[in-house]
């Protein structure tokens, strides 16, 4: 097993922590924001001395890599990667959504043939969502949603569907199926990136820490065509 590091700054939340061993040895989080400018070098140097103090090797820094946040996912990306480049340790970058997944995974009863879909919230009724099953496995790719009665109703009249994130809020009045389930107050952190950090470097899954950037969610808003799911 490994030590990594987690940055996780793609909503208003501010969060780090520290993994080794699959166990979160560190964890700082700040739901107060956004005030990743002010916050994120504190916790980051927090963590880092934790890991000096005990002599622990950095074996890896995971930062999300989106959807979310243009300012939020700049400030988290540009800390990993000067932390890759000063301890010549590689960078993992971790899927905004497959983070919020993980405490709805790990915590939540689920129905055995459920769907699970966490939301990042873009704009009005449009929300950035993807689709997986209890095992992480991609029922459909990720894309940009507009939000209406009729949306995933293809998925609804075969599965439960547990909706999540800070996009699932406004969904609630739209998404009236009967196999809808919302899941309140499920934010991507930090301290829940570490078993798909661990997955990335036991498959030696790195990023090319020069050229590396995230999805920011304006962006990707703004050239991925708009469907009406």
């Amino acid at each position: 097993m490994s030590c990594i590091l987690h940055i996780e700054t793609s909503t208003t939340v501010c969060s780090v922590a520290v993994s080794e061993d699959g166990q979160n040895i560190f964890v700082k989080e700040d739901f107060q924001g956004p005030s990743h400018a002010t916050l994120l070098g504190g916790f980051v140097d927090e963590a880092l001395s934790l890991i000096d103090s005990h002599a622990i090797p950095l074996d890896a820094v995971a930062v999300s890599c989106g959807p979310g946040s243009y300012t939020g996912l700049r400030i988290g990306v540009s800390m990993a990667k000067g932390i890759c480049y000063g301890r010549d340790v590689p960078l993992i970058g971790i899927p905004t959504l497959e983070t919020l997944a993980v405490p709805v995974l790990l915590y939540h009863e689920l129905s055995d043939n459920a769907l699970i879909c966490p939301m990042i919230d873009a704009r009005r009724m449009e929300v950035y969502a993807a689709i997986y099953d209890r095992a992480l496995n991609v029922v459909r790719e990720t894309s940009a949603d507009i939000i209406d009665e009729n949306s995933y109703l293809e998925f609804l009249d075969k599965h439960p569907v547990y909706f999540f994130g800070n996009g699932a809020a406004k969904c609630r009045e739209k998404i009236t199926h009967p196999n809808a389930h919302f899941i309140d107050n499920i934010h991507p952190l930090a301290k829940m990136m570490f078993p798909l950090a661990d997955k990335a470097m036991a498959n030696g899954k790195f990023e090319d820490v020069a050229y590396f950037e995230p999805f920011y969610l304006k962006e990707f808003i703004a050239t991925m065509p708009k469907k009406r799911i």
